[in-house]
């Protein structure tokens, strides 16, 4: 018998204003784990309605919208705190001619900043341990406040202990936090838990390794129990798994339009994935046809009829 996939991802969408190639502006809703957590229901539509958005929000118009396009991207909003006279943060994407971004926020009023220390924080807390996975990045903690965080890991350690794969992305954003130090302090307490680790290769330098792939594998070789993707941009990504290593490399693209959730979207297939029984280097693999996809199109989320069906036969067979 097959065990249900049920994910819980952490984190906080904003209302995303993107510049296009005229001049215009695109209005649209992301943030990473949010990404990710559309793209799972997306490659996962067949498993039906597994992907909650864990997160905090207003009563404002613009976060009634938010959780609308939730929806309509096949993410329950059950597990959103709606804070009154609060608001969603913002970003603005300028995207250069080689596709690559630059983000603008403002996030200071964001709703999701206590979203582990307000009225109803504690049953959403108890909630996770209904799921078989719970998904969080480096800004999902970035974006709380100490007492939020320190809650919210506590209770990703008793969950771990429950049997609950935790799934942690390191997506390291410098500016959101006070120091290296407690960035640090922060993502060893969660990989101290955690299941499985998807880290850039820049990103090893925070958690105090050389950043580059053969660093990174030799750390994380010693802690068998942790499986490891370490993502390189459009180089091969290295796993480690069970005291091995291997490589799976990416696959080519004509021509990059915009590298906005390419990282997140991988990280989507790659669980997905995993969760169906794939092998790593397999889960990867496919990680990687759907992020080649992704970086096709502009914005965070792309069209559905653009993104690749790559898991249709597992879970065809899971019916």
């Amino acid at each position: 018998m097959t065990q249900d996939i049920r994910v819980a991802a952490i984190g906080e969408c904003m209302v995303e204003l993107q510049e296009r190639p005229d001049g215009g502006i695109t209005q649209s809703f992301g943030g990473d784990t949010f990404n990710t957590a559309a793209y799972m229901a997306r490659l996962g539509a067949g498993l039906g309605s597994f992907v909650d958005y864990v997160s905090a929000i207003g009563d404002d118009p613009f976060s009634d919208d938010m959780a609308a396009f939730w929806r309509a991207q096949g993410v329950g909003d059950r597990l959103v705190l709606r804070r009154p006279g609060r608001r969603p943060g913002l970003y603005f994407i300028k995207t250069d001619a080689a596709g690559e971004r630059r983000f603008y926020y403002w996030r200071g009023e964001a709703a999701v900043r206590e979203a582990f220390e307000t009225d109803g924080s504690e049953a959403i807390l108890a909630a996770l341990a209904g799921y078989s996975n719970v998904y969080l990045s480096g800004i999902s903690l970035a974006v709380l406040r100490p007492q939020s965080r320190a809650r919210l890991i506590a209770r990703l350690g008793e969950l771990a202990r429950d049997g609950v794969a935790i799934d942690f992305d390191c997506n390291y954003r410098p500016l959101l936090w006070e120091n290296a130090a407690t960035t640090r302090a922060v993502y060893e307490e969660v990989i101290a838990v955690a299941s499985r680790v998807m880290v850039t290769v820049e990103e090893l330098e925070v958690l105090g390794i050389a950043p580059a792939s053969e660093a990174g594998a030799a750390h994380f070789t010693a802690l068998p129990r942790l499986e490891v993707v370490i993502k390189d941009g459009a180089r091969p990504c290295t796993l480690i798994h069970g005291g091995r290593v291997e490589t799976v490399p990416a696959i080519a693209v004509d021509k990059v339009v915009d590298t906005t959730a390419a990282g997140d979207s991988f990280s989507a297939a790659y669980l997905i994935g995993r969760s169906l029984g794939l092998a790593p280097a397999e889960a990867a693999r496919r990680a990687h046809v759907v992020a080649g996809a992704v970086v096709q199109h502009r914005g965070a989320i792309i069209p559905k009829d653009a993104t690749p069906d790559v898991f249709a036969s597992e879970i065809a067979r899971r019916r």
